[in-house]
């Protein structure tokens, strides 16, 4: 008999107002959340195993224009489009993270591939290009990247020579990520994301680094976050979460509390996270006035998507 699965993922937290927000906007938000939930679960209904199943949610957040993440990724200071993005199994403990890639379509991917080769967990920049065009992932020009909400935003950050966390009318933290309890009772957490508009000296987020913005292990739970990358690095929050649980003997919800609610909170960290644990429980915490995120399982035949708190 199978066991029970579960997958949550996020596209994003901050100063979400609904007022901000266009109801046709929001119903194509809650669509790309849905693709994305769709193809994870799909993958761990047919017996798929976590690092799948998130590989795949997020390589479908990815494609989607409308997240900080693969193609709708923000402009960096010189106009380049520089991403990051890291995908950790709770079974083994392989982790793959990459920073500072530019030209390939799908940087999960490639942090995937790095997951794989034992003898890497951490690339960056060049050499991560060269690695992933030995594994022939697919490389696409600026322009794939290109869409004018993000040139404007760019336009805006240089005016004021300001780093700005993903904005279109509200301010909000655009990484994409997901998270999933398999069948074989194993956990998996994965992120990715454009990083800040405008960001200089090759300045990297949370969302590359394991143990900040992505943690996975089967003792505990797999959290993949979504924030101002500053404070997620300072508090490794992916981690700390695992570690209360692991340590502190808290429930996912009481651990995730204790670091977004808490000691986020009181360092002036704005964001959120989405976990799950070994026994397929899901919490999607966030100090922000929402959150892009969408959850289901193997109890449930809905596909569920929410914005708002």
């Amino acid at each position: 008999m199978k066991k029970k699965f579960a997958l949550a993922i996020h596209g994003g937290a901050g100063t979400l107002l609904p007022s901000e927000i266009t109801p046709e906007k929001a119903d194509e938000i809650q669509e790309a959340l849905q693709h994305a939930l769709y193809e994870g679960k799909k993958c761990l209904m047919d017996g798929g195993t976590a690092v799948d199943a998130v590989e795949i949610a997020v390589t479908a957040l990815e494609d989607c224009p409308l997240f900080n993440a693969g193609k709708g990724a923000v402009m960096a200071h010189d106009g380049s489009f520089e991403m990051e993005a890291s995908i950790m199994s709770g079974q083994t403990l392989e982790a793959g993270a990459v920073a500072g890639i530019r030209g390939i379509k799908n940087p999960i991917r490639l942090a995937k591939k790095i997951h794989d080769d034992m003898n890497f967990v951490f690339m960056h920049g060049e050499g991560a290009l060269k690695f992933a065009r030995r594994h022939q992932l697919q490389e696409v020009k600026d322009e794939y990247f290109f869409t004018q909400s993000r040139y404007k935003q760019w336009l805006m950050a240089k005016e004021t020579n300001q780093m700005l966390v993903d904005h279109d009318g509200e301010r909000k933290f655009g990484t994409v990520g997901a998270v999933a309890l398999d069948h074989e009772g194993n956990l998996a957490a994965a992120t990715s994301t454009g990083g800040l508009v405008n960001k200089k000296y090759g300045r990297l987020g949370d969302s590359s680094v394991i143990g900040s913005g992505t943690y996975a292990n089967n003792e505990s739970c797999a959290v993949s976050c979504t924030g101002y990358g500053e404070f997620f690095l300072k508090a490794t929050v992916a981690r700390d979460i695992a570690a209360y649980m692991e340590m502190g003997q808290l429930s996912l919800k009481e651990a995730s509390d204790k670091v977004v609610h808490d000691k986020l909170v009181k360092m002036e960290g704005e964001g959120g996270i989405i976990a799950v644990d070994h026994e397929g429980n899901i919490e999607l915490s966030f100090n922000s006035e929402g959150m892009y995120r969408g959850w289901t399982s193997s109890e449930e035949q809905k596909l569920n998507v929410a914005i708002f708190k």
